[in-house]
């Protein structure tokens, strides 16, 4: 997959709905925590509620960042590879190393509390979708075998993202920017009690 077609839609000076824009996703990152990962930047909002503007500039700009602005949400479709041996065998400092690349040094949970490299926690709400393939959600205690057309509400948790299946996954992620409830907030490098 190399590009995903992105309808805009708006309104003209006199209100009339029109389409604003129609053609690729102008932002595709690779992801350093997974190499030959593409992530597709469909679209962000920096704000709840987003403003509705007649046009906006685009908002998909920038470097890539594991989590949505402050208040905001992204729309992100990823091509997820298989997992290889060598990702299974990161240390936690080079896990670290990887999620600070992207914008997210503090979410790795790997080596404090996490079972795999790619054990993350940020304090988002997020939606998952597998739109085509298989993926295995790893959470603290558990995993979860999930297909295509499966859903993942995934709620500031400790997880990762394997890719078991030889064959590359695609993904779609809504992140909400949230905020932890008293109670969980600092448990998160231990799993707390």
């Amino acid at each position: 997959m190399t590009s995903i077609r992105r309808v805009i839609t708006g309104h003209d000076k006199a209100g009339k709905a029109i389409v604003l824009s129609d053609g690729p996703v102008p932002t595709v990152h690779g992801n350093p925590i997974r190499p030959g990962q593409l992530s597709f930047e469909v679209w962000k909002t920096h704000a709840t509620p987003a403003p509705i503007a007649a046009d906006e500039p685009e908002p998909t700009t920038g470097p890539r960042s594991l989590q949505p602005p402050r208040n905001g949400t992204v729309l992100r479709i990823s091509v997820v590879p298989p997992e290889t041996e060598e990702t299974r065998r990161l240390t936690p400092e080079q896990a670290r190393e990887l999620f600070r690349k992207s914008g997210a040094g503090d979410a790795s949970t790997y080596g404090r509390g996490g079972r795999h490299p790619m054990m993350h926690r940020t304090e988002t709400v997020d939606y998952a979708v597998v739109l085509e393939g298989e993926i295995t959600l790893i959470l603290d205690e558990e995993e979860v075998q999930l297909k295509t057309g499966d859903v993942v509400i995934q709620r500031g948790t400790s997880h990762a993202w394997s890719n078991r299946s030889g064959k590359p996954v695609k993904m779609l992620y809504v992140l909400i920017d949230g905020d932890f409830a008293p109670e969980l907030d600092g448990k998160f490098w231990t799993g707390g009690e």
